[in-house]
């Protein structure tokens, strides 16, 4: 289950896994994905919610299966699952016009401080989700007074024409929609919340928070959970399966072509991590006067 429609992270991170686990015949048996669009996620986790001890059906995640519940606006969240590996891990970027004042990420954080209001960010997700929330902990971390941050909610994923047209003076989104733009000049990025620079074509000219002295990352990570009452055998199956996936050459080649990279965790590891982040964003929200 991919829970939103197609074209999307969590579509493409479902259908790349069953194309590798047939292949590589991991997996024996065709993997059918299918979209259940709506509520930020919540559509597609009351679907598998409602397929209790199915141990055949799981769905893509990642960090709105926190945040979306902290925001209110689903009763199901990550404790109601079971969590069977994570696989990747994405990082966000902030970013501006080629022509900005702002040249480094502390030339932002000082007009921050200054004056939060005269400054708009734009993200492709609502007040409380990752866009918002990952420039919200980065800022943070500089000491920006985050309750006055001007956070505007660009519709169909119209941030970047918003911030190329000059409605907003900066952009958070994940590092996969600022490449082409930085590639042609267009923009520039500030930074990314990857805890070291990385590998590749362009994206390896993109300075992380860490080395302009915020002490700060943000991982936009994916991974797989099941239904409730899953057989704790076919939750061990899928975590091996995983874990063989990531080891294929048919998996790097499709990784590499999106830009990811690997961030395994088992089950249990994945299920503590949950627990972790959830703390972290449920404290942080609670301060931005998201979550009472």
């Amino acid at each position: 289950v991919a829970p939103a429609g197609a074209g999307g992270g969590w579509d493409m991170t479902a259908r790349t896994v069953a194309k590798v686990m047939e292949e590589t015949g991991i997996i024996s048996q065709g993997m059918a994905v299918i979209n259940k669009v709506g509520g930020g996620g919540s559509v597609g986790w009351a679907y598998v919610a409602d397929k209790a001890g199915d141990n055949h059906t799981m769905f893509v995640t990642s960090p709105p299966i926190l945040l979306v519940p902290l925001n209110g606006q689903s009763e199901l969240g990550h404790r109601d699952f079971n969590p069977i590996a994570n696989i990747t891990a994405d990082y966000g970027a902030f970013a501006v016009r080629a022509d900005s004042p702002f040249n480094t990420m502390q030339d932002l954080i000082e007009s921050l401080k200054e004056d939060p209001h005269s400054i708009s960010i734009a993200g492709g997700s609502a007040p409380g989700s990752m866009d918002h929330i990952q420039f919200v902990k980065a800022v943070k971390k500089a000491g920006v007074d985050v309750k006055q941050i001007k956070y505007v909610s660009a519709p169909d994923g119209g941030g970047m024409s918003m911030l190329l047209g000059g409605q907003v003076e900066v952009y958070s989104t994940g590092m996969g929609e600022v490449v082409e733009q930085a590639k042609a000049g267009k923009i520039k990025v500030l930074a990314i919340t990857a805890p070291e620079r990385l590998k590749g074509d362009v994206i390896s000219e993109f300075p992380t928070l860490k080395e302009q002295g915020i002490d700060d990352e943000f991982i936009n990570w994916r991974g797989f959970m099941g239904p409730p009452d899953m057989d704790p055998r076919a939750v061990e199956f899928y975590e091996q399966a995983f874990k063989q996936m990531l080891e294929t050459d048919n998996w790097k080649e499709q990784r590499d072509n999106f830009s990811w990279n690997d961030n395994y965790m088992d089950s249990d590891e994945f299920a503590a991590f949950l627990d972790q982040e959830y703390q972290a964003f449920e404290q942080l929200m609670k301060e931005i006067g998201l979550n009472q």
